[in-house]
């Protein structure tokens, strides 16, 4: 994590507080807008450039179909008479439901036609599914998957994490005109869109259990097309060593029929180490890692290490899913290689508060971690309500709504998954449609969509404001259908303080607010104008499910709030050791 320092906390009275020392922000849109003369302290939550960024994830080959002639739609279609054919593979559910598990034409051109949507909502960066060759059709082993049936027999990596050739991109993705390069260039200059790359260390395709091996299953070539490792339909306790296409794996079974990588072979750490910087080079900005729990805490450190040793600083969070957040934050220290991560406690929380149970906001307390240190820095974390692995939110429209407006202003990285946008496929889990193809007509819709007007809504304000990307989090009250934070930022150039207001309830809520707010004009972010606040206290109304976002740019007087930053300035110079080891 590039420039992001140490999280250290106090424990407050009313309030949580993370922070860390800075080092050197060059970049204008990391400072605080409007600042009045700077304090002697510096109170901030993380410098990682990656705090400002909101990210828009797409599972591709389900976005947009951009490019027809990219579809493949007979691939596979020639082996055992049809049966394992890899496009358009449906089940049909109950009350008119499906899920489908091949290919359905999403790809790189549909991205880009689209990525002026993606910009308008306020997103500033793109999370793609693997880019890498998958399988050439449905695989013919495991158990068999169907609607609502989890399993991999039948199934392709229209997905791409089954990956067959780490330096090749999947066939079904890029066009005559569009590789990933030509993808990334287009995405920055034209719609100012970073990319994330998503990678796999931990394993390959589906390997054995199948009658016969086809396609390139359990199969793994080198940049060249040579084949330099093949599972060759073996279970992995069968595998030989005296046979070398065995040796890029394990001798263990691990996630379903996935060949497992052997994460202490040094050609294998060479060959997915390669790979990435290939990609990293035609322009990915940062990495999200699949699976990241499944291998050992060595492996990532050495790829984190030779990763930031040709770009400084890089970014990258792991999926570890798991519900721990000790167990998870092993991740984010500098030993084990210093990766951020995707927030799994918090996203159990948010589904429990915004979906069908509402649960009260005190449900995040718990989850948010401000004040115990877990986290190397609990700011960096990538934090999400739904994706591709989860259940997607069990919510209303409302629901849709208020957890927005929770994930753009509370602490962390905010990621938004394809369609939520307009509920998309609501409460449904992997093979009950939650992949489901979204395609042109459904974003013409949500563009028209209360869901995707609130949204908008709030990104567009967290990417204004500084301190909702990297202040500390100051907690007033978490309660039943309302939350009252604040977010501080104070650098040598100035000062930014919100105060975040929020209301899941379906009546306006009066916020009686006294104490930790400074005095002085505080511009409505929401409603407009300004509010006066005098003798540390305010009262402001709020609508159901609404929210409203109170700035002021000048140094904090409240003298409870004063001493609390000056006491955790003080705690945060003692430390100055950023994540990627150096003094800052």
């Amino acid at each position: 994590m590039h420039n992001s320092c140490t999280a250290l906390a106090l424990a407050i009275s009313l309030a949580s507080l993370s922070a860390c020392s800075p080092n050197n922000t060059n970049n204008s849109s990391d400072k605080p807008v409007n600042a009045d003369t700077a304090p002697p302290r510096v109170v901030i939550g993380t410098e990682e450039p990656w705090a400002s960024e909101a990210i828009y994830f797409v599972l591709t080959d389900r976005f947009v179909d951009g490019d027809k002639s990219n579809n493949f739609e007979q691939q596979g279609a020639d082996i055992d008479a049809g049966q394992w054919h890899s496009f358009n593979r449906h089940f049909d559910g109950p009350e008119g439901r499906s899920a489908n598990v091949g290919y359905m034409g999403g790809d790189f051109k549909g991205l880009l036609n689209n990525a002026q949507y993606i910009q308008d909502m306020g997103f500033t960066a793109v999370w793609m599914t693997p880019i890498i060759d998958n399988p050439d059709a449905a695989f013919n082993g495991g158990d068999p998957v169907g609607y609502d049936q989890w399993g991999d027999g039948g199934k392709t990596g229209f997905h791409g994490y089954w990956g067959v050739n780490f330096y090749t991109l999947d066939e079904h993705l890029p066009s005559a005109d569009l590789d990933y390069r030509q993808l990334n260039s287009a995405l920055k200059q034209d719609f100012g869109l970073k990319t994330v790359l998503d990678i796999v260390g931990n394993h390959g395709s589906p390997s054995y259990t199948a009658p016969r091996q086809i396609s390139n299953f359990g199969k793994l070539f080198a940049k060249d097309g040579t084949l330099i490792a093949d599972h060759q339909n073996l279970h992995p306790t069968e595998l030989s060593d005296d046979q070398p296409l065995h040796a890029l794996y394990n001798r263990k079974p691990d996630v379903a029929q996935l060949s497992d990588f052997n994460e202490n072979n040094p050609a294998l750490v060479d060959y997915l180490v390669g790979s990435y910087l290939q990609w990293i080079d035609q322009g990915a900005n940062a990495i999200r890692i699949d699976t990241i729990k499944h291998v050992p805490h060595h492996f990532w450190k050495t790829v984190a290490d030779r990763i930031r040793a040709v770009h400084p600083g890089y970014f990258m969070f792991g999926e570890s899913w798991n519900y721990d957040a000790a167990f998870i934050a092993e991740h984010t220290k500098p030993e084990n290689g210093g990766v951020s991560v995707l927030d799994f406690p918090l996203q159990k929380a948010m589904f429990a508060m915004f979906g069908q149970a509402q649960a009260p906001y005190s449900e995040a307390l718990n989850a948010l971690h401000l004040n115990d240190g877990i986290y190397h820095n609990v700011y960096d974390l990538v934090t999400f309500y739904d994706n591709h692995d989860v259940q997607r939110l069990d919510a209303d429209d409302k629901g849709f709504i208020d957890a927005n407006n929770f994930l753009f202003t509370v602490r962390g990285i905010p990621q938004v998954y394809y369609g939520s946008e307009m509920g998309f496929e609501r409460g449904m889990k992997e093979h009950q449609g939650s992949r489901n193809y979204y395609g042109e007509d459904n974003i013409k819709q949500a563009q028209k969509h209360p869901i995707h007007q609130a949204l908008t809504r709030v990104a567009h304000l967290r990417k204004k404001l500084p301190a909702l990307q990297r202040g500390v989090q100051v907690n007033i009250a978490f309660e039943e259908n309302t939350a009252a934070f604040l977010r501080i930022l104070e650098t040598e150039t100035g000062q930014q303080t919100a105060l975040v207001l929020l209301n899941k309830g379906d009546s306006e809520h009066a916020f009686a607010l006294s104490g930790l707010l400074s005095n002085g004009q505080w511009q409505a972010q929401v409603q407009g104008g300004t509010q006066t606040v005098s003798n540390h206290s305010l009262d402001i109304s709020v609508p159901a499910h609404g929210i409203e976002v109170l700035v002021l740019n000048q140094a904090n007087n409240n003298p409870e709030l004063v001493a609390l930053l000056d006491a955790l300035a003080t705690k945060a110079s003692s430390d100055t050791t950023g994540t990627d080891g150096q003094n800052h």
